[in-house]
């Protein structure tokens, strides 16, 4: 049986996880306050594709012939659907908003492992989910938060999909490295929807270096090294914690938006950032007691 992992280790796990969440959080202010406007799936094909490609170069690795159907499986919930749905409600949201509208996902994630493995949710797990859910409505309810049907639906379906993914990724496990399993889902997933962007969007010209610097930050860091990090959590994690660690990626827009952009936090956004930071230590108390 193997040796159960020491609580500072597990703990170390966590913080490392939950720093991809805090990366992604960052793309609503760089979308709407860096990019050039109007270019989602540009912006998908640019941050995944390159940062795969990358990461393939520095450590190749062959996936073995019966694993390709899965890995396109995975590369297009994690990456392909979840990324440019992820820039179509960054683009639509305000204030993090689109974010927001991912609080569904721990409790999807709880809900496939209960209807495919018939592992019902602890209770205080499905609490502080339900939890955070209620603390992003507070977030999405707030006076002054915008919302477009458009990027709502992108939001929840973006959401949904990841959370497949998570619970894919999880309970496939292909044998592979972590950093090579994570360099095939950003490139096949970037490659996917590369004709999407040359059909729907005009191509970027006459870019300034603000620009540029943005989308390097988003390959580099929001893809490259955030992708790095949640496919080794989900390796080391239950699907249920890190599911609740990506309720940081709202926190980290909301938390931008009131220091950098100067957006008003009222009482009923505060009280609702507070329930999710509780609902995510819950979740991981939960996870921890039943590892």
């Amino acid at each position: 049986m193997p040796a159960r992992p020491s609580p500072r280790l597990a703990l170390g796990d966590v913080a490392l996880t939950a720093l991809a969440p805090v990366l992604w959080g960052s793309t609503y202010i760089v979308t709407t306050e860096i990019l050039p406007p109007d270019r989602p799936f540009i912006a998908a094909v640019l941050r995944c594709a390159p940062a795969g490609a990358l990461l393939l170069a520095a450590f190749w690795h062959r996936p073995r012939a019966g694993d390709w159907t899965r890995l396109l499986i995975l590369s297009a919930l994690n990456i392909g659907i979840f990324q440019s749905l992820l820039f179509v409600a960054a683009y639509r949201l305000p204030g993090g908003l689109a974010a927001v509208l991912g609080a569904i996902q721990p409790i999807l994630v709880m809900l496939l492992a209960w209807v495919a493995d018939g592992k019902s949710p602890a209770p205080m797990g499905l609490a502080a989910a339900v939890g955070g859910t209620v603390g992003m409505a507070l977030l999405m309810l707030a006076p002054d938060a915008g919302a477009e049907t458009i990027g709502v639906l992108a939001a929840l379906i973006g959401a949904s999909s990841m959370a497949a993914g998570i619970f894919l990724t999880r309970r496939w496990r292909l044998d592979m490295p972590v950093i090579s399993l994570t360099g095939w889902q950003l490139f096949i997933g970037g490659i996917m929807l590369l004709p999407v962007a040359l059909m729907a969007e005009p191509l970027p010209v006459d870019l300034t270096l603000r620009e540029i610097g943005g989308y390097l930050y988003l390959c580099l860091a929001g893809a490259l090294l955030a992708y790095s990090l949640w496919f080794r959590g989900i390796e080391r994690l239950s699907p249920a914690a890190i599911a609740s660690l990506g309720l940081l990626s709202p926190v980290t827009a909301v938390v931008l938006g009131w220091t950098v952009l100067k957006q008003v936090m009222r009482g009923q956004a505060v009280i609702g950032l507070v329930m999710v930071l509780a609902s995510i230590a819950l979740v991981q108390w939960s996870a921890a007691k039943e590892s």
